[in-house]
């Protein structure tokens, strides 16, 4: 595949990396929100009562990212190049996870080391991915590393993802490289390792410090190792991978040949011609079957089932005036059914169960579901679900409430 121009390598004359600055008067939403918190144990309390998944997604990135506007982020180096915050806060990033916390998960497990998957022991972590996989469309995963002084970690590589490097304890030295040839630009597949004279001079050589922040994109040579003089935690934060056009196009059936020796002159029938909407879908469930189970704020818990088990039934009169909103869900097909895939019983240990989903068994259950997912983050009533009877849309409220895939507002 053809890099994008925005992705290909800087020329000789370009800066060699973003280094943070804070912008005059470039305040956003977000600030407001991050200007007031002075920990993330606050600024998650916060977010539980933020009830759309969205915009909670926006403000715990900006967070993250901060003092960095989030749009200036995903327009300047989000699959293009590195980034460098250092905030000379060591406490900025407190509370996602520590030492102890690590060694309170190996006590109690009573497992042998292993660093992958922290969100399947750590609640903080596991809600702090939860919310940013909205925000990437895509899984946001992590692994925590912990280095003893003066030693080496992983040999220089590149990965096919997006990383976040968050700086927990301690201090880490880090370089960065620029992609080696253009084919390596925002690469779908992660390399071998590398010796240093395979990989030229490093774009950026830092040493993070508790606090700081360090972003790459895929492709982009790297290796980390420990200062005499101190341990090091990290967390990094991935997402986007297997998430790229080019993954798309990977999802094609046997014609694909075909179909790329033939593109120029097709591209305008490309609609007819390729299975465009098969591979969306399947994308779509490779992506509910990737993602953590929702975390749900207390009073979106308190609407739905999981905190009202008795809301539908037990021969009382059901008010069809109750409203709804979905919760995490998408539309597939499968030939001539179509299913409902969902999240909310996902477990928090990456792919242990099976991917989740109920059949639209009516083209009005089709219809009254696109109208739930297109109203999102508004409440309808159940009055208002385009079906034919009132036990049809009763029916349906049944079964998306019983799976926890909607909440409701008296």
């Amino acid at each position: 595949m053809k890099p994008l121009e925005s992705s290909k390598r800087q020329s000789p004359g370009e800066k060699r990396s973003s280094e943070c600055r804070p912008e005059k008067d470039s305040r956003s939403e977000g600030d407001d929100v991050i200007s007031a918190h002075r920990s993330l144990e606050s600024l998650l309390m916060d977010l539980t009562k933020v009830n759309n998944s969205r915009d909670r997604a926006s403000r715990l990135f900006q967070w993250l990212v901060h003092p960095v506007l989030d749009k200036n982020f995903f327009r300047d180096n989000w699959e293009k190049r590195p980034i460098l915050i250092q905030r000379r806060n060591a406490d900025y990033y407190r509370g996602l996870f520590s030492t102890a916390e690590f060694d309170r998960i190996l006590r109690n497990r009573g497992c042998s080391l292993r660093v992958l998957n922290p969100q399947a022991f750590s609640p903080t972590v596991w809600q702090v991915l939860s919310i940013l996989q909205e925000k990437f469309g895509s899984m946001a995963g992590a692994n925590v590393y912990l280095t003893p002084p003066g030693t080496q970690g992983f040999a220089p590589h590149f990965d096919d993802i997006e990383a976040f490097i968050i700086q927990l304890e301690g201090k880490k030295h880090w370089r960065v490289y620029n992609p080696r040839s253009e084919e390596e630009v925002l690469s779908l597949i992660s390399s071998p390792n590398f010796s240093q004279t395979e990989i030229g001079k490093p774009i950026l050589d830092v040493v993070l410090e508790a606090g700081d922040l360090l972003y790459f994109p895929r492709g982009f040579v790297h290796q980390g190792d420990c200062l005499q003089d101190a341990h090091s935690l990290h967390i990094t934060i991935s997402s986007y991978q297997r998430n790229s056009w080019g993954d798309l196009m990977l999802k094609e059936d046997p014609r694909r040949d075909k179909f790329l020796a033939h593109v120029q002159g097709l591209i305008k029938k490309l609609v007819r011609y390729a299975p465009v909407d098969a591979a969306v879908d399947q994308k779509a469930k490779d992506f509910l079957h990737d993602c953590l189970p929702p975390l749900l704020s207390a009073e979106e818990k308190a609407g739905s089932v999981f905190g009202a088990p008795t809301r539908w039934g037990d021969d009382k009169p059901l008010d069809v005036g109750i409203q709804l909103k979905v919760i995490s869900e998408q539309l597939c097909s499968d030939g001539d059914q179509v299913f409902l895939f969902y999240t909310t019983e996902n477990s928090r240990v990456y792919h242990k169960e099976e991917p989740k989903s109920m059949e639209m068994k009516t083209e009005q259950h089709i219809d009254a579901m696109e109208f739930l997912i297109h109203s999102y983050p508004n409440f309808v009533t159940v009055t208002s679900l385009p079906c034919d009877t009132a036990n049809a849309k009763i029916s349906l409220a049944e079964d998306l409430f019983e799976r926890g895939l909607i909440i409701t507002a008296e």
